[in-house]
């Protein structure tokens, strides 16, 4: 069993709201809390810092990078510069698929979110 993280009160974790709390990116995608860790795949970037779009997915703050926040997996790699780059292609989209995010159990308890780790 994993240990719990506070990500804060349940009532800022409004539709659309991405936050850090320890090592996982928190959110609220189309009304379902998530957690996913908080590092993007292609160069580490804070994904807490990230936005929700309009398909409910994670999307990276540097170079668009866009994850399925209930597996964990890239669906879009990087865009703009990064995504002529050799390497970053769909290889790089799919091995993501073998290697998703990590993500962790969220629940609501007196009012606040905590994220149990050790989910996947």
């Amino acid at each position: 069993m994993g240990r719990e993280i506070d990500a804060g009160p349940a009532s800022e974790l409004t539709p659309s709201k991405v936050t850090g709390a320890g090592r996982y990116a928190v959110g609220n995608s189309q009304g379902e809390q998530f957690a996913v860790t908080r590092r993007c795949r292609h160069l580490y970037a804070d994904l807490a810092r990230g936005r929700i779009d309009g398909d409910g997915c994670l999307v990276c703050p540097w170079h668009e990078a866009k994850y399925d926040v209930r597996t964990g997996r890239m669906v879009r790699g990087p865009q703009g510069f990064f995504a002529k780059i050799p390497g970053l292609g769909p290889a790089y989209t799919a091995l993501t698929r073998v290697i998703p995010l990590g993500r962790g159990t969220v629940g609501v308890r007196d009012g606040r979110v905590f994220v149990r780790s050790g989910h996947g």
